[in-house]
């Protein structure tokens, strides 16, 4: 959907496996929702002369698309490590080829192949400082900052070039980094970004979310700490154990994306040590205690949701007003298509017109003379909302009431999300003014969650365990003032 925020990247890692390649076919597959824009495989093999080389097939597209035939697997991409990237540029240049991940380089100490979802806070201040050394960059991605960094350490062991790097930059990571010999994975010191470890027939699995895991009937080991390095080689499949370093010396509070929880991840996965589920049926409990809506003709409510992101939340809303004693009924009243491609023409005069109805269309039955309660996770730029309620209007409802389970959003991403800018929020467009935001989306009442009801969800953690920032703007780590949309992605 063009008015939600655009999902960060996806990130997967095998060691050890016979079938490396497939596993991470698989594996991105699962995240597809993290990056619909390219992906790439690169695995790890040894050629007629006993070389090490790096295998790689990326491409623009769906995952799908891209991995299409058998013989990708059983010629192009040999081996029994491979690391894998599901893209959509945070940043940079959308749609070019030269940034799709995983990218290769071969350095004085070997192969390198990393994959990466964050952003990095200071990387045109490190560009910048890398370009006047003399450096020559490929791509317009921050990811290649950290290759060019750990490729000009004066240090002699890989590790501890990786680990010189990543002290340098600052931000958001989630890295899979692929050497001759090993698989290694790194997370911020904040833990921006989620990211776990699971094990598959005696291999290790590094990924951003544990959906990866289950299409590969993988086990869910532990997440990656915040601020932690873990190093996957013969020794530790061996040994059944990974090897894990500190980053940084010094521990730091974690700054979870609260997002994830929201919108980013898939239901059925586990971030941040809670399943996701669980977290948006508390969001939509929360907000049917807050601010819950009831039919003054006593007839029941009907509560649909924007699907699919919002379908969780919806069940939490219509059971805590079950709970309260307000008649209700949980249904489905709009139905979304899942045949539109990635790009799609409207040809004709009536483009604005048929809008959002590619992809939505009402249950009228359902609908009519109604008292609906329409729940949705965000409104970014509004436009879409606008255009949802004037097709749920067509059904001739009794009323329409929006409740979303998240505050208004008044600050863009700099940490791995690509939102609009500040001045194209809808939040900010009406100075915060619900009610002025209310008549633009044409509904009877719009409630939103604030912050510390939004917070109060969020069982099993600390309040101060999250970043807020979009909805706050309070930045937990700094933002440059000549931070631009040029350089940092994915």
């Amino acid at each position: 959907m063009a008015d939600k925020p655009k999902c960060n990247c996806g990130v997967f890692g095998i060691f050890a496996s016979n079938e490396a390649a497939v596993a991470t076919y698989y594996g991105l597959l699962a995240l597809q929702h993290r990056g619909q824009e390219a992906a790439g495989i690169v695995t790890l093999s040894k050629n007629e002369k006993g070389k090490t080389v790096l295998n790689v097939h990326k491409s623009l597209g769906l995952v799908s698309e891209i991995f299409n035939n058998d013989k990708i697997f059983d010629d192009d991409l040999e081996g029994d490590c491979a690391i894998g990237h599901n893209r959509y540029s945070t940043t940079g240049s959308s749609g070019s080829r030269k940034n799709i991940q995983p990218f290769t380089v071969n350095y004085r100490l070997g192969n390198i192949a990393i994959a990466h979802n964050g952003n990095l806070t200071n990387a045109k201040k490190l560009r910048d400082e890398l370009v006047n050394d003399g450096a020559i960059f490929q791509t317009t991605s921050d990811t290649e900052v950290i290759l060019h960094l750990i490729a000009r350490s004066k240090l002699e062991n890989q590790i501890d070039q990786i680990k010189e790097a990543l002290k340098k930059v600052e931000g958001a990571y989630s890295i899979v980094i692929m050497t001759n010999d090993k698989l290694i994975g790194a997370r911020d010191p904040h833990g921006f970004r989620p990211f776990c470890i699971g094990k598959l027939n005696g291999s290790f699995v590094l990924t951003s979310e544990t959906c990866a895991l289950d299409i590969n009937s993988a086990e869910y080991i532990r997440d990656i700490e915040p601020g932690e390095m873990v190093i996957i080689d013969k020794e530790a499949t061996e040994k059944n154990q990974v090897k894990s370093v500190r980053i940084h010396e010094e521990k730091i509070s974690p700054k979870h994306c609260i997002f994830e929880y929201i919108y980013f991840s898939r239901p059925d996965s586990r971030v941040f040590g809670s399943n996701v589920d669980k977290m948006r049926r508390k969001l939509g409990k929360v907000l049917a205690q807050k601010h819950p809506v009831t039919d003054i003709d006593g007839d029941k409510v009907i509560v649909i949701s924007v699907p699919d992101s919002s379908n969780t939340a919806s069940i939490g809303y219509q059971a805590q007003l079950a709970k309260q004693g307000v008649p209700s009924k949980l249904e489905i009243g709009l139905i979304r298509s899942h045949y539109i491609g990635r790009t799609f023409i409207l040809p004709g005069q009536h483009a604005r017109e048929v809008g959002v109805k590619i992809k939505f269309n009402t249950v009228k039955g359902v609908l009519e003379d109604k008292t609906i309660v329409l729940i949705d996770d965000s409104i970014v730029r509004g436009t879409t909302s606008r255009q949802l309620v004037k097709l749920l209007r067509e059904a001739n409802p009794k009323a329409i009431h929006l409740r979303i389970s998240s505050p208004p959003i008044i600050s863009p991403c700099y940490y791995g999300m690509d939102f609009p800018s500040k001045e194209e929020l809808i939040a900010n467009k009406f100075d915060v003014n619900v009610e002025e935001i209310r008549k633009y989306l044409d509904v009877d009442s719009l409630e939103y969650l604030s912050i510390d009801e939004m917070l109060e969800a969020m069982i099993d953690h600390k309040p101060d365990e999250f970043c807020t920032a979009c909805f706050s703007g309070n930045y937990p780590v700094q933002i440059n003032k000549d931070i631009t949309k040029e350089v940092y992605e994915d």
